[in-house]
């Protein structure tokens, strides 16, 4: 097994980030720092990342949260504030970690697995994953807003295109459905302030075939084979033609 491979079995990282950590000089093999992402791991050797031993995970964990606000998506917070990790079951024992991020102040699904092939997968941007949010805002929007959207609005960073949306009902127009493939931080929120509105809620009930139906805010559940399968073969497409996001 190549030690990028090794690194990303273990559920350090992808494989793509592995190959930085190893030319970056933090990655040792037998106490030796090994720059070549290549070599080839042997039985006898004892792998350390940044100073910690790390051993391949036989185990693959697929984790589903439903976050609530007020947790931010990551290992470990500077500032002391509640983390996703605090949402995980004391029984899940492996190692695993977010993919992707939700805003400390959005809620929604969030996939958390061991997986580091997968997780770079779901996270290239020619996988082309789709993500559903239930979008509340501070003021009603008219429909020639909505169709300007749906035309496409260029941020600073780039044209931002929706696959979808639309009002969330009839009866309350300041809350929209909207689905898009971009990755770009803080899209929707951005999307919608540069339009004149504030987003005073948003939910990711989506992402990449998976809902929140029967999951509560704050709980976990494991994903099924059938979940994990559509999973693989959604990641697998990194080499496809790229959608509109």
């Amino acid at each position: 097994m190549k030690l990028n491979h090794y690194i990303a079995v273990a559920g350090i990282t992808s494989r793509r980030k592995a190959v930085d950590l190893i030319k970056e000089g933090s990655v040792t093999v037998s106490g030796k720092v090994v720059k070549e992402p290549g070599y080839e791991v042997k039985k006898t050797d004892h792998i350390k990342v940044n100073g910690k031993l790390i051993m391949p995970e036989k185990k693959k964990v697929y984790i589903l949260l439903n976050k609530p606000i007020g947790y931010v998506t990551t290992l470990k917070d500077e500032r002391g504030r509640p983390t996703v990790m605090d949402l995980i079951p004391r029984n899940i024992k492996e190692r695993i970690y977010p993919v992707g991020r939700l805003d400390y102040n959005t809620s929604g699904l969030l996939l958390l697995t061991n997986d580091g092939d997968m997780a770079y997968a779901l996270s290239h941007p020619r996988s082309c994953i789709k993500k559903s949010y239930h979008v509340t805002l501070d003021g009603s929007i008219p429909e020639f807003v909505i169709d300007r959207i749906k035309k496409g609005v260029k941020l600073s960073d780039g044209k931002v295109d929706v696959d979808y949306i639309a009002y969330w009902s009839d009866r309350h127009r300041n809350q929209l459905k909207i689905i898009l493939h971009s990755g770009k931080y803080r899209i929707v929120r951005r999307l919608f302030n540069y339009l004149g509105y504030t987003v005073k809620s948003l939910d990711r009930f989506g992402y990449a075939g998976l809902t929140k139906k029967n999951l509560c805010k704050g709980e976990v559940r494991a994903l099924t084979e059938k979940e994990i399968d559509m999973l693989k073969k959604t990641g697998g497409n990194t080499g496809g033609k790229r959608e509109n996001k």
